[in-house]
């Protein structure tokens, strides 16, 4: 059936200081919506996740959830993104992903998600002859976002060119200035021959970039997935409580804002010099 607003024009008509005029309406903004989430590659897992509806039991929670909504809001009027710390499981895609969906649908931004993996197996699939999808195809989208989600940043094995990629794609989008939210299970421990550590993954010079682009905070909680079946909030409460008596070494912090990390010396990194082609082989 047509709008019944808009009989499918597109433009609804309005009253202003008494004169007649058009404006968009609310459906042609709900197919913009709905076009450019078809086009975001959020899974269908996380198609659903919403600000609202994250739970929030603790400060660490409650801190993430309320930077997560102010970025929401400012969007696109923001300088910085967000880097989501922490263990599996606690939240830190569904919160990522629910600001893509928010400001793809009340601001009508162009957002994409990729899981770090999944993106560098796409690149390389490029390198195939038999595959007519080209390099720039796939790097075009990831660099123009506007919002782009790079969930699980550091669990891909290290190489030359999974640095040299990851550098290009954080450098472009550093350099115009986008706006990007990364997740990364792994802590801010200045020692880059730690495993453990994100500058053993990424390296001081894409670290120091990151720290440039975005908040970075730490999410701290129960792992959902372990939540018994029909669970609720109290149940998550129960596993954080008995996971945080657990001796282990906690995920390092500081209170009252941004984390920064204490880097030791840089290690020595070539430069990275992009010619247009393939980022690597």
């Amino acid at each position: 059936m047509p709008c019944s607003i808009c009989d499918d024009t597109g433009w609804k008509p309005i009253d202003v200081d008494g004169v007649r005029r058009v404006t968009r309406c609310d459906c042609w903004r709900a197919k913009v919506g709905d076009a450019l989430m078809a086009g975001a590659r959020i899974p269908g897992r996380y198609q659903r996740c919403d600000l609202a509806q994250f739970q929030a039991y603790n400060d660490k929670l409650k801190q993430a959830l309320g930077h997560a909504q102010r970025l929401a809001d400012a969007f696109p009027v923001v300088d910085r993104g967000l880097f989501l710390l922490g263990p599996p499981g606690v939240g830190k895609t569904h919160l990522a992903v629910a600001v893509l969906r928010y400001v793809i649908r009340s601001k009508g931004a162009r957002g994409v998600f990729y899981d770090t993996r999944e993106l560098l197996k796409l690149i390389r699939s490029t390198y195939d002859p038999s595959n007519r999808t080209e390099e720039r195809d796939v790097l075009r989208p990831v660099m123009e976002a506007e919002l782009l989600v790079l969930d699980d940043l550091g669990a891909e094995r290290t190489t030359d060119w999974v640095d040299e990629t990851l550098n290009l794609i954080v450098n472009t989008r550093y350099s115009e200035r986008r706006i990007t939210i990364f997740t990364s299970n792994y802590d801010l421990i200045p020692d880059e021959t730690d495993p453990r550590s994100l500058l053993f993954r990424v390296g001081a010079r894409m670290l120091s970039r990151l720290h440039e682009m975005c908040d970075f905070l730490h999410v701290d909680g129960a792992d959902y997935r372990e939540m018994p079946p029909n669970g609720t909030v109290e149940d998550l409460v129960m596993l954080w409580k008995r996971g945080r008596a657990k001796d282990k070494p906690p995920l390092p912090t500081r209170s009252g804002g941004p984390i920064r990390a204490q880097l030791r010396e840089p290690r020595l990194e070539r430069e990275l010099k992009w010619p247009g082609g393939k980022a690597g082989s």
